[in-house]
């Protein structure tokens, strides 16, 4: 089987967790016995075409396909430029290459993966990694919003099958887009623990410069906007820190609501007890799960988790928000993780503060909860995912009637 994935990312050009999840996806695929050929934008002195661990990756010219702008409106016309770019290689890639499938992920390719489909008549999958509308819990009236909300729901509505990255995201796409359940299928992202594994970094030394030995370490990762909940966590940890001492916490990312997060935590008196630390590279950020004693993820919306699974992965104890994805990467309080009702800071608080104080709690859950993530491989992912692909080629085969 030889299948076109289309994304606008994918390393080194990187912009979040959906190019890596395309990344290992593929390369699984691959090694599964499948042919995958991404087609996505390029950077620097990237070539145009070349094989990446099996996968033949094929990148729109330096120019409108690398870098774009930040302003919101001018970010959506840069997606349209972006797509043109996109559908000109994929004509000549469909010229090139008898593909079976054509696999895209959300909507900002959308239209060029459409279009590819369409050309050469072949199924059209859709990976469904967040939507618009959770994002911003509904208020998707405004532009550009409204655009992006436009785009995901004629996407959702257009493609011939939907995958979804967890059971959750499932039922909400069927639910805003008005589609059928039966049509989307809920696979959940991966993770491979020797990925997490940091390289030439000294964790002693790094531990210590954020924290004395007999201090404990409290780390939020993500961006920093308004449906990750940072602003819940600033006010429950202030209490905490108050009241237990020798807590000190680390915000590792960048985002919208950086400046206010600052702002929030000089106004509850917590900038004394750590630090933010903007943006930080993978070898530093699997660094960090490694030396911290607990992770919170305190999300109001959150598709499926991965910063909780990686946390996991790394022996670092996780607090999670009872949303979304998050049910799922951990299904039951107490067990692998601890969870807090989303939204609610003083349950939060109360959550921490017992976790903190409880050695021997952690320590079982981080036992658990190593154990937990092998049920996430790539392998697993990948070959549900084959089953999604040999279903919909099997589907367009079969006579008509």
């Amino acid at each position: 089987m030889r299948v076109l994935l289309v994304s606008w990312e994918y390393p080194p050009v990187i912009e979040g967790g959906l190019g890596r999840h395309v990344r290992k996806l593929s390369e699984q695929l691959v090694a599964d016995g499948v042919e995958i050929h991404v087609l996505t934008r390029g950077g620097g002195r990237l070539p145009a075409e070349a094989d990446q661990h099996g996968v033949i990756v094929h990148r729109v010219r330096v120019g409108r396909g690398a870098q774009f702008p930040k302003d919101p409106s001018a970010f959506v016309r840069w997606v349209d430029a972006m797509n043109a770019d996109m559908h000109a290689l994929a004509a000549e890639l469909c010229d090139r290459f008898d593909f079976d499938l054509v696999h895209s992920h959300d909507w900002l390719v959308a239209g060029a993966a459409e279009r590819a489909a369409r050309a050469i008549q072949r199924r059209w999958l859709v990976t469904v990694h967040a939507t618009e509308y959770g994002r911003h819990q509904g208020w998707v009236q405004n532009h550009p919003q409204s655009h992006i909300h436009a785009a995901e729901r004629a996407m959702v509505r257009r493609a011939d099958h939907v995958i979804a990255c967890s059971q959750y995201m499932r039922v909400h796409v069927a639910n805003v887009f008005g589609v059928r359940p039966a049509k989307i299928t809920g696979i959940p992202n991966g993770i491979d623990p020797r990925d997490l594994e940091p390289v030439d970094v000294d964790l002693p030394a790094l531990r210590a410069r954020y924290a004395a030995p007999d201090e404990l370490l409290v780390l939020l990762v993500g961006r920093l906007v308004y449906e990750k909940g940072f602003h819940l966590a600033l006010d429950a940890l202030a209490p905490v820190v108050r009241r237990l001492g020798g807590v000190r916490f680390l915000v590792a990312g960048t985002g919208a609501a950086e400046a206010e997060l600052k702002r929030r935590a000089r106004r509850l008196g917590l900038l004394e007890h750590g630090a933010f630390l903007g943006w930080v590279g993978d070898d530093i950020l699997h660094s960090l799960y490694r030396v911290s004693d607990l992770c919170i993820v305190p999300s109001i919306y959150e598709p499926f988790g991965l910063v909780a699974l990686e946390a996991m992965a790394s022996g670092c104890l996780c607090v999670v928000a009872d949303t979304g994805g998050l049910r799922e990467v951990v299904p039951v309080e107490g067990t692998v993780g601890l969870r807090f009702p989303s939204r609610d800071a003083t349950a939060l608080r109360d959550v921490l503060e017992r976790v903190l104080t409880g050695d021997a709690e952690r320590a079982q859950l981080v036992a658990e909860a190593r154990e937990h993530v092998l049920r996430f491989g790539w392998g697993e992912v990948a070959r549900r995912t084959a089953d999604v692909y040999r279903m919909l080629v099997e589907r367009a085969a079969a006579p008509a009637g």
